[in-house]
Order: C-alpha cells, then structure tokens, then sequence
C-alpha cells in the first residue's frame, strides 16, 4: 500500500479540487404549455411528456 511521504498543501489540495462545483441545472420549456420543465421528464404544469398527456395535472382553485 502507497504511503504518502509527505503531507499535501492546502493550496495543492484545493486547486485539485477546483472542478468539484456543482452545475446548474439545464431547464428546458414545455412544447405543450411553455412552462419550465427539466428534460426527459413531465411537466408538473400541464402533465405532458413528449406530446402526450402522461398525468392529470391539478387545477389551481382560487
């Protein structure tokens, strides 16, 4: 088993680690409503995937 000679800088380490942020979601629009909805999954809005009603979608009762 490696044994590390000697320690690792603070500095070393994290720009080794400069990579590790996490991204943004990539958000895309609903062909049916226009509503934000992430990709390859269903809109929450209108109940929709890929042209085709999935879910009934609830009504907002104001």
């Amino acid at each position: 088993m490696a044994v590390p000679r000697n320690r690792t800088s603070n500095a070393r380490k994290n720009s080794r680690r400069a990579h590790h942020a996490k991204k943004p979601q990539n958000v895309g629009k609903c062909k049916n409503c226009g509503g934000s909805c992430l990709p390859h999954k269903l809109c929450m809005h209108c109940g929709y995937y890929s042209g085709r009603q999935v879910i009934h979608a609830k009504k907002d009762e104001e």
